[in-house]
């Protein structure tokens, strides 16, 4: 079986929660779309998870991207730009909620910290897979070869496969889906609590999870941390707020 998941954001009992569902097996397949990090506090700890996992398959999301803009992709200048950039970095990064990843990556051996750095540094942007006969291509914001074709706001196509947000209008290629990650689906929908939303040629599985919940124009929406499942394009989602009776806890 093939799954798909995107934007855990260091919440540990909803990413608990959906990986007791779907039980995954040595012949199964997990793909993450980016973003285990940030806002949450459990981010460092899932990601060393995931990447003990044989059948974990990581892509890189604008969080990881900032921490590596931030900690680890900076030049060696001598002239004190090197000390402006990382600084400015920094400050985009904490604003994001990387302030929690990087207080926990402080009290962590530097070598290890390293190496998880060396290692996302590493991590693609974009993997196609055919399942089904249906080809797909997956990513955290957009595919990379669409960046010549966009404003060109972002420095190369890396970053805009990361930074790019598709609007509800917008239409993925004829000859394959998209599925991202990224923006939240009450972007596009007002499903509540939060679900993984279908366009055309674009399927988004962020259902804000990063989030207790989101308003939107006054409308309260329950988030939830989804997966897809590719074979049967079966949902799940995080039911780590539910009582026994499958009712929300107050």
């Amino acid at each position: 079986m093939i799954y798909v998941m995107s934007d855990i954001h260091g919440h540990r009992r909803r990413f608990d929660s959906v990986m007791k569902q779907i039980n995954l097996q040595p012949e199964d397949t997990l793909y993450i779309l980016g973003d285990v990090i940030d806002r949450n506090p459990d981010g460092i700890r899932i990601l060393q998870q995931l990447r003990a996992m044989p059948n974990v398959v990581m892509l890189l999301g604008n969080h990881e991207y900032m921490m590596l803009d931030a900690l680890y992709n900076i030049p060696d200048e001598e002239d004190g730009y090197a000390d402006y950039l990382r600084e400015k970095r920094l400050n985009l990064w904490y604003r994001n909620g990387g302030d929690v990843t990087h207080r926990y990556l402080k009290h962590i051996r530097k070598s290890v910290r390293q190496e998880i750095l060396e290692y996302l540094d590493k991590l693609p942007v974009n993997i196609e897979i055919m399942v089904n006969g249906q080809k797909y291509l997956l990513t955290h914001a957009a595919p990379e070869d669409e960046y010549l074709n966009s404003s060109m706001k972002h420095r190369d196509g890396r970053e805009f496969a990361v930074w790019h947000r598709y609007r509800s209008h917008d239409r993925g290629p004829d000859d394959y889906t998209v599925i991202f990650g990224h923006t939240p689906t009450t972007e596009h929908q007002l499903a509540k609590p939060a679900t993984i939303w279908n366009g055309r040629n674009l399927i988004d599985i962020d259902c804000g999870a990063a989030y207790e919940e989101i308003d939107v124009w006054g409308i309260v929406i329950k988030t939830r941390l989804a997966c897809l499942r590719l074979d049967d394009m079966k949902e799940f989602y995080s039911e780590e707020d539910l009582n026994e009776e499958g009712n929300q806890r107050r």
